[in-house]
């Protein structure tokens, strides 16, 4: 499998989130002032993209002699996250991982929301104080955890039923969603919480 890295503008995961995963992502793109993220993290990208109205230096541009730089105008109809995404899908990418976009504006927060109902999608979104997990219908997300952490669901699309969870002080099953459905601030009973998907994708946010 093919993982790629996604660095965004806005809040961040610590480093500490991601570090032990940091070699085994084979391509790494920068959206915008996600280059001010990687270089915080001292991770060199593959792919730089964006229109740079945000990045903190333009001169960060040529410290990565070895990178692709795709500039794009401002005024555009693809946001700079967007166009990562699909470039790396396009690329070969079989996970994208999201980091940083948390905070700051909320049309920016739900544009991100947006993008996991649809076919380019990411898989994994982390930001400061949370991380995000997209379950493709009929498979399972295992994470570990500590009891009384907050576990929240959402459907991805039109709705979801026939989810089944384990660790969780309330349980998903039996539990059918519409669109507008969702289960917030669930706990976690244990150092461990398991939730599968049964019809129709879902959405775990676990706050750290």
């Amino acid at each position: 499998m093919t993982e790629a890295l996604l660095a965004i503008g806005g809040e961040a995961p610590p480093r500490g989130v991601l570090a032990d995963r940091l070699p085994g992502f084979r391509l790494v793109c920068a959206a915008d002032s996600g280059l001010d993220l990687l270089a915080a993290w001292n991770v060199a990208p593959g792919l730089i993209v964006g229109d740079m109205d945000s990045l903190s230096d333009l001169s960060l541009l040529g410290r990565y002699p070895g990178a692709e730089i795709l500039r794009f105008p401002t005024a555009k109809d693809d946001s700079d996250t967007e166009i990562g995404l699909r470039l790396l899908r396009e690329r070969g990418a079989d996970r994208v991982v999201i980091a940083g976009g948390g905070g700051g504006r909320l049309d920016h927060l739900l544009a991100i929301r947006a993008l996991f109902g649809r076919a380019c999608h990411p898989d994994e979104w982390h930001t400061a104080h949370e991380s995000c997990f997209r379950i493709g219908e009929g498979d399972s997300l295992s994470l570990a955890t500590r009891a009384g952490a907050t576990i929240s669901v959402f459907p991805v699309g039109e709705g979801a039923s026939g989810m089944e969870s384990e660790g969780l002080r309330w349980p998903l099953s039996g539990l059918v969603w519409d669109a507008c459905g969702f289960g917030l601030s669930n706990e976690a009973s244990g150092s461990r919480v398991t939730v599968r998907a049964g019809r129709g994708s879902l959405l775990v946010v676990a706050l750290r």
